[in-house]
């Protein structure tokens, strides 16, 4: 395969062939369940597959690699790209579209993050950072637009994992904060209510303020695998679903 040139980032006309050749790779990834390094098939094959023509497909590729959700191997070809932290932002972003794949490796991730600064808060946390999360709770009653919401919304979670008192894996966290920030809006799209996430969010502190580690566990994995309605809703048919994630 010849060298592909990385061009700058920039949008592809909205229902052009290009657009849906990378929308159909896009959901081919999530349907195969394929990793990040594994092979896409050639160029001949994905023109094959879905009925583009060679410089639609490479216009795609080209695109797909300028995103860094690709790389371009040496007689590999096209694989996904293995800078997996940028990868799957991008796959969750582009054309606001959220794939099944893509939300629950970035909520897995999640519940991996904020678990363990549960698991931090239950033995260092006092009254004074409960009461600060409770602040942040209940600024997002206050606001009336999704972006708003959404990002109230992350502030709290953004809180509750920096109160674990680990930089690092604040970090990490932070790093995410794109696609987790396109999750919550999606959700606030659907269905703009902010207080069943409020009392979702209570119920959280409830748990860290009688430091049971059992109900914090439970309670955030239910919060956010609620956010699959999302995705669910967004690929197949709009639904009622929460606003909160």
């Amino acid at each position: 395969m010849e060298t592909i040139e990385t061009p700058e980032p920039k949008d592809v006309p909205r229902g052009s062939a290009v657009e849906r050749l990378v929308e159909s790779v896009q959901e081919m990834i999530a349907e195969r369940g394929l990793a990040f390094g594994d092979p896409l098939p050639t160029e001949r094959e994905l023109g094959q597959l879905f009925g583009g023509s060679r410089n639609t497909v490479r216009e795609a590729l080209q695109y797909l690699r300028a995103y860094g959700i690709i790389d371009i191997r040496p007689k590999t070809g096209a694989v996904l790209a293995n800078r997996q932290s940028h990868a799957v932002a991008r796959l969750m972003t582009l054309h606001h579209k959220i794939s099944p794949a893509s939300f629950r490796e970035v909520q897995g991730f999640r519940k991996i993050v904020e678990s363990a600064a549960g698991e931090a808060i239950i033995m260092r946390a006092n009254e004074g950072d409960l009461l600060r999360l409770e602040q942040t709770n209940r600024q997002l009653l206050e606001c009336s637009d999704v972006e708003g919401s959404a990002h109230q919304d992350f502030a709290f979670h953004d809180l509750l994992v920096s109160l674990a008192g680990n930089s690092v894996l604040h970090a990490s966290y932070l790093y995410q904060h794109n696609a987790i920030l396109d999750i919550m809006t999606l959700g606030k799209e659907n269905r703009p209510i902010n207080e069943a996430t409020f009392d979702a969010h209570q119920e959280i502190i409830d748990a860290l303020r009688a430091r049971d580690r059992i109900a914090f566990a439970y309670l955030l994995n239910r919060h956010l695998d609620f956010g699959m309605q999302f995705v669910e809703a967004e690929n197949h048919s709009p639904g009622d679903i929460d606003g909160g994630v």
